[in-house]
């Protein structure tokens, strides 16, 4: 059928250049395509390597776009998702390349891996895989919380899933409170934001600002109807509000006027108000309004409050402005802040004193205000805030599944308390170098009788619904040793792996409901793991691989290392610390009485 096929295209093609001649039109010459030399080529250009999916739905679609070429003719071109072929294609209109895409419907929480495979003619074939995450929807983290924008390199409000409108070239600032990154202002620029869904008899919002004193008035926060009296210069306030900065003798004094429907309000607190620009501090800015009364806080302090007979009027407020006045409130020239702005939230509640302290509290325990305490200390998770949070980057990690806490700690109020289906991941930037370690407490539980503890390592695309890549990251798991659990490290050198399995030196008795210290040791000599301070398995290494390691899991094999079902481990972990050196036995020694 394909000699009848290419027979006929050669007759068409023929018949066209003797028509082309007739016209006068240059004619079209056949020419032979030659020897099959080369492999089908993949490309995959959408999800693309590393990227992620955050959408409020539990279960979503992504729409694959890939191109397949052959220097012959292709054949067939496979989709495979998590290791399962969900689509094939065999019919093409250039048979030496397609461009296509496939909108597949059944994706879950978690990694996943996508892999394109194009067979030609001849029976070669060619490949290409990527991985990307679809991240659970965001939890808010308050009662009442309705925004949340934590400029992480992106304006996306988390709560609603929804994209500001940005006008101008707002930026990031490259450093944060929180997180990896925070709102850069710039001039004519700013962000808008419908405020469906946000508005009711009560209204809060909180947020942390590095001030800029250039220029030297700003708006900061407006929702605020439109001025039809005044539409170039509007300075309509008797609804909504207009939370702003101005010059007080070089500070900046912050202040509040909301509008009530027959006239407006102010909450100006003098001297308490200000702040000192251009000092890089990061400063913690709230205000509340509520039926009676409002109040603004700074750095959790109140700095003004007062009545607020009958309370706000939202009349003509469908929209926020962040970071200006503009376009509701320029009058008196309150246009764009060129600030840093962080971890913005706001409520549809009237929030307490204590609790604007308790966010501070909080969010302040992250984006450098925890200092290491140990020398080369790189990442340090305490559990005991119950947002899985990174203190050193102050990052939170992805979640899968539903992991809990467990009530206790073996350092502080809480731990880590293990689910089935469920781990932690974390970005590995910054954690990766010539060497490294790792310590940590668990209360070991024997089911399951085995499971994956932290694993940094690479994809397997010739098994991704098994993978068990192990020539570089490394994979520290527990297995059943005859009734007890055996930890054992596995560490890749490039060309291979070695073994660290300490054998009856490396098993817990279970049950067991004591903590016991774990930690292992990476350089480029030599191997260390050690269980309540003590060596129970060494030996030499050529250094370690880091080749295609771009996360973490924590508390489970997955999704990297499940072959030999080293999946989620129902244990206890708690005060976990990863480190860029390899630590010696006293340095193990010293953290073990330190946090005893």
């Amino acid at each position: 059928m394909k000699f009848i096929n290419k027979f006929f295209l050669f007759l068409m093609l023929a018949g066209l250049a003797l028509a082309c001649e007739r016209e006068g039109i240059d004619p079209i010459t056949p020419v032979d395509p030659g020897p099959d030399q080369g492999n089908p080529e993949v490309k995959i250009s959408f999800p693309v390597e590393g990227s992620t999916i955050q959408v409020l739905e539990a279960v979503t679609t992504v729409n694959i776009r890939f191109e397949a070429t052959d220097d012959i003719e292709l054949a067939e071109v496979a989709v495979a998702f998590d290791g399962s072929e969900i689509a094939t294609f065999t019919e093409f209109l250039d048979y030496r390349r397609f461009v296509g895409e496939y909108e597949y419907d059944q994706v879950a929480d978690g990694m996943h891996t996508i892999t394109i495979t194009a067979t030609d003619t001849n029976g070669k074939t060619g490949s290409a895989t990527v991985n990307f995450t679809k991240e659970p929807a965001y939890t808010p983290l308050y009662a009442g919380e309705v925004l949340y924008m934590p400029f992480d390199g992106d304006f996306i409000d988390l709560v609603n899933i929804k994209q500001p409108t940005v006008v101008g070239s707002p930026g990031f600032a490259g450093e944060s409170v929180v997180g990896l990154d925070a709102y850069k202002g710039a001039a004519d620029s700013y962000l808008t934001y419908p405020t469906e869904g946000l508005l009711g008899s009560e209204f809060s919002a909180v947020f942390w600002m590095k001030v800029n004193a250039t220029p030297d008035r700003a708006g900061i926060l407006v929702i605020g109807p439109p001025d039809a009296v005044n539409p170039t210069a509007p300075n309509n306030r008797t609804s909504g509000f207009r939370f702003f900065r101005e010059n007080a003798g070089g500070e900046q004094r912050f202040k509040l006027n909301v509008g009530r429907g027959d006239g407006d309000s102010w909450f100006d607190g003098g001297d308490a108000a200000d702040v000192v620009p251009g000092t890089d501090e990061w400063h913690h800015f709230a205000f509340t309004i509520s039926n009676n009364g409002a109040v603004v806080y700074i750095d959790g302090n109140i700095v003004s409050q007062g009545p607020l007979d009958g309370g706000v009027d939202w009349t003509g407020c469908d929209i926020l402005s962040i970071m200006s006045g503009a376009p509701r409130f320029t009058g008196w020239d309150h246009l764009s802040d060129r600030s840093l702005m962080d971890e913005l939230r706001i409520f549809d509640r009237e929030l307490s004193q204590s609790e604007v302290q308790d966010i501070i509290t909080t969010e302040s325990g992250g984006g450098g205000a925890y200092t290491p305490k140990y020398d080369g200390e790189t990442f340090y998770m305490s559990f005991d805030e119950g947002l899985y949070r990174e203190m050193v980057s102050g990052q939170i990690a992805n979640v899968v599944g539903t992991p809990d806490l467990a009530g206790e700690g073996k350092v502080g109020p809480d731990a880590y308390a293990g689910a089935a289906d469920s781990y932690l991941t974390f970005p590995t930037d910054g954690l990766l170098g010539d060497e490294f370690s790792a310590v940590f407490w668990m209360k070991v539980n024997a089911d399951p009788d085995r499971a994956g503890i932290l694993v940094i390592g690479p994809p397997d695309p010739n098994n991704p619904d098994a993978q068990n890549n192990r020539t570089s990251g490394f994979r520290f798991f527990r297995e059943n040793a005859g009734g007890e659990q055996r930890f054992k490290l596995n560490a890749g050198h490039g060309e291979g792996d070695n073994w660290f399995d300490g054998g009856d030196n490396a098993d817990i008795v279970v049950p067991d409901d004591s903590w016991h210290h774990f930690a292992f040791t990476i350089s480029g000599s030599e191997c260390v793991v050690y269980i309540d301070g003590e060596v129970v398995s060494q030996g030499d290494f050529a250094g370690i691989d880091w080749t295609d390691c771009d996360v973490i899991s924590i508390m489970s094999g997955d999704p990297r290392f499940t072959e030999w079902g080293h999946h989620s481990d129902l244990s206890w972990m708690d005060e976990l610390r990863l480190f860029n050196k390899a630590l010696t036995q006293e340095e193990v020694g010293q953290i073990i009485a330190d946090e005893n």
